[in-house]
């Protein structure tokens, strides 16, 4: 069976990572790369890729299936509405769009070009996230109180960025910088699997630029009130020299702390120490594997095969874009905001 030949757009430090998970998958190839910096495409061509400058001139390919976006958070809607015009396939980085229109807009596309329309929220199956939810549907918390989940660190989230264009973009608003858009966009999304069924209700949110950046968010702080009676808290603050645990969990059973790694090792965050009402102390064992990022890319060549669904559906992401709109209007008005009464 022939290969599925994939376009990259945007050959930053992430789509240079997923040219090599591509690279591993099965009927994936990675067959040209679109980048406006000189020395990204020689990099990609080190890698023994086409390169262009043009983003058209990719998507004019004939030969290509799918197209992924890897491009600045502010230019995936450009990107992917681009090429799922072009007839291609599309899985773009989280989060899809800077707001739940443009996500909307491209589910919209989609369907009407009956293309495949993904999105990498590849941390949807973290060892640590997979660990608490296990824990929480076996009933080892009760009935949930409240979810804490949080990323600590003094230090920029620039730091991963590609030096070679525009190092500073992920702290600046105009390129879709700030916390909220990067790791917050997968925790909120985390969040509101961990809680399913109860729905979302309330959101309040507080986004301040206070060390790294000027005018995004260094610190990101979403409290969620949930139709359970739970509340949700995702927050992001890289201005802080004393992290706070990756993850505490309360409910009527007992509660649970899982420690903060400043190498983002899930394998740590995974260790959970649970203590129950009665105070017995345990770990919780750790879940099984979920989907690495390669698995993730099989899935979509399969899916757009024709053989099944991808990983992440576009319809399983427009809640997690709702809630990142409201705690976004909520740090500007200052008030909570319900998601049934958004302003359009």
């Amino acid at each position: 069976m022939r290969q599925l030949l994939i376009g990259i757009i945007g050959y930053g430090r992430i789509g240079a990572e997923h040219a090599r998970w591509i690279s591993r998958s099965a009927g994936g190839r990675v067959a040209c790369v679109a980048d406006p910096t000189a020395p990204r495409r020689e990099i990609a061509r080190r890698d023994g890729f086409e390169s262009t400058p043009s983003v058209q001139q990719l998507l004019d390919r004939g030969d290509l299936d799918a197209v992924l976006v890897a491009s600045p958070t502010s230019m995936h809607l450009e990107h992917a509405r681009a090429a799922l015009a072009a007839k291609k396939h599309v899985m773009v980085e989280k989060p899809i769009a800077l707001d739940a229109r443009g996500a909307d807009e491209l589910r919209t596309l989609a369907a009407a070009e009956s293309r495949v329309l993904s999105v990498f929220h590849n941390r949807r199956w973290d060892v640590d996230f997979l660990t608490v939810c296990r824990a929480v549907r076996e009933g080892a918390f009760g009935k949930l109180i409240n979810v804490e989940s949080r990323l600590g660190q003094w230090s920029s989230c620039v730091g991963p960025a590609a030096r070679e264009f525009r190092p500073n973009w992920r702290n600046e608003a105009s390129f879709g910088g700030g916390g909220l858009y990067d790791w917050g966009s997968h925790f909120v999304d985390q969040m509101l699997l961990l809680m399913q069924p109860a729905k979302p209700q309330t959101v309040f949110g507080q986004l301040r630029g206070n060390v790294w950046t000027a005018d995004c968010d260094d610190l990101a702080r979403v409290c969620i009130n949930f139709d359970s009676g739970a509340v949700g808290l995702v927050e992001i603050n890289t201005t802080t020299t004393r992290p706070l645990p990756r993850w505490h969990v309360d409910g009527t059973a007992g509660s649970a702390d899982a420690p903060f790694s400043l190498t983002f090792d899930t394998r740590a965050w995974a260790q959970f120490t649970f203590v129950s009402s009665d105070g017995a102390s345990r770990r919780l064992d750790p879940a099984p594997p979920g989907l690495d990022e390669v698995a993730i890319w099989d899935q979509f060549v399969r899916a757009c095969r024709g053989e099944c669904a991808p990983a992440v559906t576009i319809e399983s992401v427009l809640p997690t874009m709702a809630l990142l709109d409201a705690a976004r209007e909520s740090s500007r008005s200052g008030v909570a905001v319900r998601l049934d009464q958004q302003s359009s």
